[in-house]
């Protein structure tokens, strides 16, 4: 019996989505295992033209090897480039050139910030997903509509709120960012927060309360609770609490998440 062609299209594609590929990188595919055979069969001996065919993939592993400067030097380039930056204009610019992170050559754009950077309430989460590349705002996929719900529910909105991530750009196939990838990002979001200088921050999440906040510990400890972050010029009341993303596949916590929320919102009105 013969396959059914578009079954094993529609198979194929599935498998692509499960492991993360669920966007193009290119107009174009490339035919690696045509590229392999021409390699493959060219004789050792062979001509000049078919001495270049067996040197195709060099290119391929020196374009990989020149992506980005060593990590120390990454890191310290963030760190210079966060600190010469004197409005969010200025370190989005400063962002949208920085070749530091290998992120942003896998990411379709810049996932800066969204909401009102005089806003007395920041939130952060760790990394955007997939519509947040393609739309270049944090939290705008079914995460980010439970995030409004949220936010909502204490009385606001994406206009009287800051909303960020610890990564700006969108790691392959939504995988969680490596430390080396959050170290290099950490100085930016830093001087983020410093510039939107908020009265409170919201971390969503284990990744970005661990990073933000120097702890160690796991989102059930830390949610809930009040945290110092210090900016360097003033230190500013911290509160961890689940990310949306996780209470949409666990929606008993919710009710935890709405006490936070709570405790949040009367902190906002004690220091109006």
């Amino acid at each position: 019996m013969t396959p059914d062609p578009s079954l094993t299209v529609a198979q194929l594609l599935a498998f692509y989505v499960e492991a993360g590929v669920d966007c193009a990188l290119g107009e174009h595919a490339i035919d690696r295992l045509a590229e392999s055979d021409q390699a493959a069969g060219a004789p050792a001996g062979g001509t000049a033209g078919n001495q270049a065919k067996t040197a195709r993939p060099a290119p391929a592993i020196a374009a990989v090897a020149d992506a980005g400067p060593p990590p120390e030097a990454a890191i310290a380039s963030a760190r210079h480039a966060a600190r010469t930056a004197p409005t969010l204009e200025v370190l989005r610019n400063l962002l949208e050139n920085f070749e530091g992170c290998a992120l942003r050559s896998t990411a379709t754009r810049l996932v800066f910030a969204d909401g009102n950077p005089d806003a007395r309430i920041m939130f952060v989460g760790e990394a955007p997903g997939r519509e947040e590349d393609i739309e270049g705002l944090p939290f705008v996929g079914r995460s980010g509509k439970l995030l409004d719900r949220m936010i909502a529910a204490i009385g606001l909105d994406r206009r009287n709120a800051y909303i960020a991530n610890v990564i700006p750009w969108r790691p392959p196939g939504n995988r969680t960012p490596t430390p080396l990838e959050t170290e290099i990002c950490l100085p930016f979001i830093k001087r983020q927060i410093e510039l939107v200088d908020p009265d409170i921050l919201v971390t969503l999440g284990n990744p970005s309360t661990q990073t933000l906040l120097s702890t160690r510990e796991g989102i059930m400890k830390t949610r809930g609770r009040w945290f110092e972050y210090d900016t360097g010029r003033r230190v500013i009341r911290a509160m961890a609490t689940f990310h949306p993303a996780y209470l949409l596949r666990s929606p008993s916590y919710k009710r935890m998440a709405w006490q936070d929320l709570r405790a949040i919102a009367k902190a906002l009105v004690k220091n109006a």
